[in-house]
């Protein structure tokens, strides 16, 4: 949903003609939209500016089949097609030519945490709809987002964007966004540069540490990206990319009341993400030569409320279970009496886990792809990462009376490094049969090697053991994937196409206490993609109309299981899932200054097969037949804008933006008692204002116009007692935005 700003290009005129005009790269080469025989939307600078999107998560209600487990700033996972589960991503992100991931955490769950760039100064944002591990690999098995940032041109030019708004039941909301654009030498060097303050109030009160408004976001940074032109065939980008942002989390109780939690500690989330880039094209004439190298390092720490659950350990029943032989063993500390141990846990008994991750990825690519004239097109190239994070997950005791953190108080503290290296080798070769008639066919070789060493002193409140020594395990895999699509052209509006595609994802190993030795390692799922398609224009390309319907046969599924404690959660392999499912999108422009848009997604996704065997699984254990949690079975979005001329020189413009999402539950099992069932929501967005194109805007902005509670995320633990925390879209929020450029 859109937050609570219009952060857009101010030069950007809401007059709108046609996304499927939009020339997009998703082949890794030049193509329209509407001729792209695959399953693609693209949001283009207009779009995302009229609508307001700010961040990754405002483009679902414009992109079919596109979704999110939202927890928040820093806590999202990418989802299309119903391609959802913990471990590694299931979406390629995409910030211009780079990829990015998460950090693992303790649960290897690097899919979890996508980095997000601030979306201001945009060209466009394409999103590719199923599998694309040819082109992108293993991060792409349900689909690719790529976020195309606006490049250096050859002319002095400046946007500002300000916002001022309020939330109902919180704080008023500050944001500024600013480019310049300064050419250096003429055709031949030029820079941009961008920045960017973002103070979101909030709209959380804590009941017990007596904190109104406890979730407030700030964040700002930037970037900068320097082109140089040695000769008119050589393009190089120099780029880097900066935010910083920190929050509290946006999450609250149920059981507490709305917009309300208990939490006995802050719950503090501080990212910050470094990204640099090299970039460099060469056209050779039939040829084109491109060489990427990036540099992603993120530092990320989070604050969660253990404090119910240590709390609720303070009995005789645990006291007997833990302490069966010695309690000195366990916990370190001369515990010979029921009184010592509940003196033990007393001193605990407000404290937070506290991971503080640090992440460094290296990531290269190298490829040749045809001109695009003539029948016959290709690509090759060949792509090598590697992924290093640290993670240090202390549990520290925390002040009661501010709800932070006592660094020097640890009560436990756990380590792990992780590495990941990938290597490919990709190609993919299109043929012009006929002028009406095509065939493309793709491979791409995959080897991963896994590393993790972990070392482990969690007293057994949590776990029941205290120490661990350090413990390294390994996992590799090697293979292929491969594609297959034919399109063809009815007439030069209708296309008609299929496709069948591969898409994989690694695996890994668990770093979890007390975990059975069986289910230390994962492996690594694949799925196989059929779809079929037709891409549509009519009324002279004022009516745009696609269709595709599609099954995705998914195997080895790696999902989130509980240790039987319910304490902590690992990656384990489901047997098999499968996701089928229809999606449409279309545009009209009945007349000038009228656009109308509209898409929607009917899915289903089950489990085909029981989670594990019956000696191993547990209470959370998925069952055939169960849905893959966070899936909604029906979303839609849709928009509508009118602009008209006031005088010669100012437009009136009017604007409304619609999206629905149906319920899901958050686990697999629905009667498992950490499993919610999370109702559907609708919100609406409108937008109202004046402008001069080009120049100048000024609007007034409802989001949330309804002010519904949508909640997006639930979730339930032991750890938390079996409390349910949600996450919600924010508030009914009203507010001014202003735009100029210079």
């Amino acid at each position: 949903m859109a937050q609570n700003g219009n952060a857009a290009p101010a030069a950007a005129s809401s007059t709108q003609g046609s996304d499927a005009d939009i020339v997009v790269t998703a082949l890794k080469r030049d193509t329209r939209l509407q001729e792209t025989p695959i399953a693609i939307s693209a949001v283009s600078a207009q779009t995302i500016a009229n609508s307001g999107v700010q961040n990754i998560a405002d483009l679902h209600s414009q992109v079919p089949g596109l979704s999110f487990v939202d927890g928040g700033p820093s806590s999202r996972r990418v989802v299309i097609r119903g391609i959802q589960a913990t471990g590694e991503p299931t979406v390629g992100v995409y910030y211009d030519e780079t990829p990015v991931t998460g950090t693992v955490g303790a649960s290897n769950d690097a899919g979890g945490s996508t980095p997000e760039l601030r979306l201001f100064d945009v060209d466009r944002v394409e999103a590719l709809r199923g599998p694309q591990g040819t082109l992108y690999g293993s991060g792409s098995m349900g689909g690719t987002l790529r976020i195309i940032y606006k490049k250096p041109e050859y002319r002095l030019a400046a946007d500002f964007d300000g916002t001022m708004s309020a939330t109902q039941h919180g704080a008023p909301n500050q944001e500024m966004n600013g480019m310049i654009n300064l050419p250096i030498v003429d055709q031949k060097i030029a820079l941009r540069v961008v920045g960017f303050f973002k103070r979101n109030g909030g709209y959380i009160d804590n009941t017990w540490l007596n904190v109104k408004n406890i979730n407030a976001e700030e964040s700002y940074g930037g970037r900068a990206i320097l082109r140089i032109q040695p000769v008119e065939a050589w393009t190089i980008d120099a780029a880097v990319y900066y935010n910083n942002s920190s929050t509290d989390t946006p999450s609250w109780l149920l059981e507490s009341g709305k917009y309300k939690t208990d939490a006995r500690t802050r719950q503090v989330v501080r990212d910050e993400v470094k990204l640099y880039s090299l970039t460099s094209t060469y056209d050779f004439g039939p040829v084109t030569a491109t060489g990427v190298v990036s540099y992603m390092q993120r530092s990320l720490v989070s604050q969660s409320d253990t404090s119910r659950y240590i709390q609720g350990t303070n009995n005789l029943a645990t006291y007997n279970r833990l302490c069966a032989t010695s309690c000195s063993d366990q916990f370190g500390v001369p515990i010979t009496s029921f009184a010592q141990y509940q003196a033990f846990v007393a001193g605990q008994s407000t404290s937070s886990l506290y991971p503080q991750q640090d992440l460094d990825a290296l990531t290269a690519e190298l490829r040749l792809s045809s001109s695009g004239h003539g029948p016959l097109n290709w690509t090759v190239g060949g792509f090598y990462s590697k992924r290093t994070t640290d993670v240090a997950n202390p549990q520290l005791n925390v002040n009661p009376g501010s709800g932070y953190v006592i660094p020097s108080q640890i009560d436990t503290i756990r380590f792990i490094h992780d590495e990941l290296k990938q290597v490919a080798a990709f190609g993919e070769l299109s043929l012009d049969i006929t002028s009406r008639l095509n065939v493309t066919g793709g491979i791409r070789y995959f080897k991963y090697d896994k590393d993790v060493v972990g070392h482990t002193d969690v007293p057994s409140i949590l776990v029941g053991a205290r120490i661990t020594p350090p413990t390294a395990l390994s996992s590799s895999e090697d293979g292929t994937v491969v594609k297959a699509n034919v399109s063809y052209k009815i007439t030069p509006d209708i296309m008609f196409y299929a496709e069948a595609a591969q898409g994989f994802r690694p695996g890994g190993v668990n770093q979890v206490l007390g975990l059975d030795t069986a289910l230390t390692p994962y492996r690594s799922d694949s799925l196989w993609n059929y779809e079929a398609g037709f891409k549509t224009a009519w009324l002279g390309r004022t009516l745009i109309l696609n269709l595709d319907a599609f099954r995705i046969d998914w195997s080895n599924i790696q999902i989130t299981q509980r240790t039987p404690n319910g304490a902590f959660s690992y990656i384990g392999n489901a047997s098999a899932a499968r996701v089928q499912g229809i999606e449409f999108e279309g545009s009209l422009q009945p007349v000038h200054g009228l656009n109308l848009n509209a898409n929607a997604t009917y899915m289903t996704a089950k489990l085909t097969e029981d989670v594990l065997p019956a000696n191993l699984a547990t209470a959370s254990s998925g069952l055939k037949g169960n849905r893959i949690p966070y899936v909604p079975k029906f979303t839609m979005g849709g928009s509508a804008q009118y602009t008209w001329p006031l005088t010669d020189s100012f437009d009136g413009v009017i604007r409304a933006d619609y999206s629905h999402s149906g319920g899901y539950y958050s686990d697999f099992r629905p009667t498992y008692v950490y499993t919610r069932y999370i109702d559907g929501y609708d919100l609406v967005n409108a937008r109202v204002g004046i402008e001069r194109s080009g120049d100048w805007g000024a609007y007034i902005f409802v989001n949330n116009l309804f002010d519904s509670v949508a909640i997006t995320r639930a979730s339930s633990s032991a750890i938390g007692v079996g409390l349910t925390s949600v996450t919600s879209a924010r508030p009914r929020t009203i507010g001014l935005n202003l735009r100029k450029s210079f």
